[in-house]
């Protein structure tokens, strides 16, 4: 088993579908407001752009589903393949949708039925990429062989972003001066949609090339293969099901707040309840993303190291308690009237510092959870409907929260998640040690 070309491809195509689904996220507070959506309030645009980011956390369940029983009944190869098609393909046609002005509301419809198509496709890749690295791994470094996948996620937003500050400046879009008129407004931003094409290839050529993992085939020649994954998931693993949703919670709703509702707050799209609006210039708020972001992938391969060393458990509890002390912070350390760019870039830094602590060893323990004949299906569903939970309604009720009370309240949602995932935790037993051949 070449180790080297599986690290390569469970980390290419995560960062390749990861890229496909922040160029969204980054869209969705940038352009899409203003070009798919009707005139009139802008708050009210924001969050019905909000709403069509939350769709593809609905799909991404019924993704990990279809693409679960796949991965559990024909392998973990193809199904990687059809996931990462899946995906590519919905965010390419995002590039040529028409908007509002052209289409009417047939505009907001085709993307929104894009955004879904885009849940599916990462609804089957996270797991996928996961059992890739974790089934092939070495004893006693599982989490490490696991952690190269996660790091997908941080490669994906720094290209994702990185692609759209480059358009910005080179085009001099300023998102504060410059009118819907202007050429990224009118054509600049459908470059990384349909840029994802040639990554797609790129990540098809490196897929393709696999075998299929050694604990998978194992499974199929000693025919212990389950007919229906998911009804045996269901009857025989709901236990780990919800506590795998639960440990993942607090991540998700972390993430999507420093990295999708922040945008929005910093760049003054909403305004907190006491009236300030803080107004920095879209593009200084891309390059300090771009610099926090940096923080995440280097904690995801420590935290990798360290849930290797010292248990998964305790890795993130640790990570959990501190991500509840960060959020009970938020109504100083973002209050309008005295945050200002280096304090932000502090608070994006620590954020996605935390991130990459939590998230890194997440693609070890979900699988860790399950038997080889399910596990495919039952770390995809746990992992996604976290995602509902977490991070599919969290810049909505963000958005919300601030408006309405005030900023210190979004730091008491994420709180509140950090509570839920502590809870289960504590409850699970750990994982370090399992046989991952058991079914």
């Amino acid at each position: 088993m070449n180790r080297r070309r599986i690290i390569i491809a469970s980390m290419v195509g995560t960062t390749i579908e990861f890229f496909d689904f922040y160029i969204y996220a980054t869209a969705a507070v940038l352009v899409f407001p203003t070009l798919f959506f009707p005139k009139g309030d802008d708050t009210a645009a924001l969050l019905a752009s909000f709403a069509t980011f939350g769709l593809a956390f609905a799909a991404r369940p019924i993704g990990s589903i279809l693409f679960g029983h796949f991965g559990d009944r024909v392998g973990r190869k193809a199904t990687l393949v059809g996931s990462l098609v899946t995906m590519g393909v919905a965010t390419f046609l995002i590039g040529v949708l028409p908007t509002f002005d052209q289409a009417g509301y047939l505009a907001p419809a085709l993307l929104a039925l894009m955004r879904f198509a885009q849940g599916l496709g990462l609804g089957g890749e996270w797991s996928g990429a996961a059992l890739l690295a974790t089934e092939t791994a070495e004893k006693g470094k599982r989490a490490w062989a696991a952690m190269w996948p996660q790091l997908g996620a941080p490669f994906g937003f720094f290209l994702a972003n990185g692609t759209f500050l480059v358009i910005m400046s080179v085009m001099d879009y300023d998102s504060k001066t410059s009118g819907a008129d202007h050429p990224f407004m009118t054509w600049g931003w459908r470059i990384p949609f349909l840029l994802s094409a040639f990554m797609v290839i790129l990540g098809l050529y490196v897929r393709l090339k696999l075998t299929e993992t050694p604990v998978f085939a194992k499974a199929v020649e000693e025919g212990k293969k389950v007919k229906a994954p998911l009804g045996e998931v269901v009857r025989t693993a709901w236990r780990p099901l919800i506590i795998g949703t639960f440990v993942m919670v607090a991540t998700y709703t972390l993430f999507y707040l420093v990295t999708t509702w922040v945008v929005s707050y910093g760049t003054g799209k909403v305004v907190d309840k006491s009236g300030v609006k803080l107004g920095i210039s879209y593009i200084d708020f891309l390059q300090m993303q771009l610099i926090a972001v940096v923080f995440f992938a280097v904690f995801v391969a420590v935290s990798g190291q360290l849930a290797d060393r010292f248990g998964r458990r305790l890795v993130l509890i640790i990570a959990t308690v501190l991500i509840i002390v960060y959020g009970l912070s938020f109504q100083w350390i973002l209050d309008p009237a005295h945050v200002t760019q280096g304090s932000m870039l502090a608070v994006l830094i620590v954020g996605l510092t935390l991130m990459g602590f939590t998230f890194g060893p997440m693609s070890a323990v979900l699988p860790e959870l399950f038997a080889t004949n399910v596990r495919y299906t039952g770390s995809g569903i746990s992992y996604n409907f976290a995602s509902i939970i977490g991070a599919a309604i969290a810049p909505f009720i963000a958005t919300w929260l601030v408006a309405d009370f005030g900023v210190g309240w979004v730091g008491v949602y994420l709180a509140i998640a950090g509570v839920a995932t502590l809870i289960a935790l504590i409850v699970m037993k750990e994982t370090r040690d399992v046989d991952l051949d058991r079914v």
